[in-house]
């Protein structure tokens, strides 16, 4: 594999991950820009203008993009994220052009305000069903929590009236600040001709204008707090906690991963034994979150609500115990097998390698290869363990409870 970059006069950067010997290929071009890039005036606005992007072109109606992208046969999508959004498409090498042509041309979106009143309503069930479902507002409640003021505070859909309340002018205005060239990266991965793949972009956005579109990206404080939800429908108790963790810049982060391995993995990890395998709990687990200048680590249990209190004993009990003694050679050993082997097999697929390969770029500006990556997990050592949990304490926690309202 040959990774290969360049960089239009406009700003937009165009990298690749070039595999002669792959069947297919994948291509999306990466956004700098999510939830936290809004103001509390526009909440919810990146998210939307995903959407819009599918709504037409000056050259393509909806039915258009979508038909377009089905002709090709290619796995297409978006998705918005708290600093990302990516728009995405894997296909046969033979269509690569044409897939191209219709995603540059989809980052050019038209923004009508007649498909913006017909998408709101689309957002606002999107919002609703992610709210009548587990773990039923709990996540963005431990953001808001632990976040405070902070940007990163604010939910990716945003809210039911933070929603309502936006405007085509709104976005438009939004899309003119936020979708810069060089504000954007187009990634490719798979059985790609990099000299082509660079024309395909040159003829297509070259046009595209450029301007300043940084974001501030200093430590957000850490806020702690218990918050309680209480939901008609809840049958189960779901609790989500939260502490601070690494940056996506910081060292710390692939200590950060395999710790949150060791002790929350779906398999094998400490919650795994003392929660899910002993029937204590239908669903625990430990995951770290990383942004650009600051981070966290968020902790879930699901269990029956006469069982909650137990069970958080025994979670506060394995934290407590790694906040402690730390973790053993032996956890660590099959926590870096597990990791190293997870990376090699996302590595065979095209599109799971334009995720890794865009995201590391928007957020460090640095590619990595699979044995680079592999390389930061087995490096780590118990030393690196001890050294970040002293750095981000496991135990000072922020807590949000959703409980059956009887």
């Amino acid at each position: 594999m040959e990774f290969q970059q360049t960089t239009l006069d406009n700003g937009l950067e165009i990298i690749a991950e070039c595999n002669s010997k792959a069947y297919s290929c994948a291509v999306g071009f990466f956004v700098r820009t999510g939830s936290r890039d809004e103001d509390s005036s526009l909440h919810g606005v990146s998210h939307f203008l995903e959407h819009m992007a599918f709504k037409g072109t000056p050259t393509r109606s909806a039915a258009d993009v979508n038909r377009e992208l089905d002709e090709i046969g290619s796995a297409a999508n978006a998705y918005t994220s708290e600093e990302h959004t990516v728009y995405h498409a894997a296909m046969l090498p033979e269509y690569l052009e044409r897939g191209i042509d219709i995603l540059s041309d989809m980052m050019r979106p038209s923004l009508r305000e007649d498909d913006f009143e017909t998408e709101k309503q689309v957002i606002l069930e999107e919002i609703a069903k992610y709210d009548d479902q587990p773990p039923f507002g709990a996540y963005e409640r431990i953001m808001e929590i632990h976040f405070g003021d902070h940007s990163l505070s604010r939910s990716v859909l945003g809210t039911i009236e933070s929603v309502k309340a936006l405007t085509a002018a709104q976005m438009q205005d939004y899309f003119r600040k936020r979708y810069s060239a060089s504000n954007m990266v187009l990634v490719g991965s798979g059985k790609i001709d990099f000299d082509e793949f660079v024309k395909m972009a040159e003829q297509r956005c070259t046009e595209w204008d450029t301007f300043d579109a940084s974001r501030n990206t200093e430590r957000a404080p850490a806020h702690f707090a218990e918050s309680t939800i209480e939901k008609d429908i809840a049958n189960q108790q779901y609790v989500i906690q939260a502490c601070s963790g690494p940056s996506a810049e910081e060292p710390e982060r692939f200590a950060a991963r395999m710790l949150s391995l060791i002790i929350g993995d779906d398999s094998g990890s400490r919650m795994f034994w003392d929660l899910i395998d002993s029937g204590r709990a239908e669903w625990a687990g430990m995951s770290p979150h990383e942004y650009q200048g600051t981070g966290l680590f968020l902790s879930y249990l699901c269990c029956a609500p006469e069982d909650c209190q137990e069970n958080l004993q025994i979670v506060n009990g394995i934290i407590e115990a790694v906040q402690q003694e730390g973790v053993t050679e032996k956890e660590l050993l099959q926590a870096r097998s597990k990791i190293c082997s997870h990376v090699v097999l996302r590595g065979e697929r095209p599109m799971s390698r334009l995720y890794d390969i865009g995201s590391e770029w928007l957020q460090r500006r640095k590619y990595q290869t699979l044995r680079e990556m592999a390389d930061g997990y087995r490096n780590v050592s118990l030393e690196d363990i001890a050294k970040t949990v002293e750095k981000f304490p496991l135990n000072k926690r922020s807590t949000v409870t959703v409980v059956p309202a009887t």
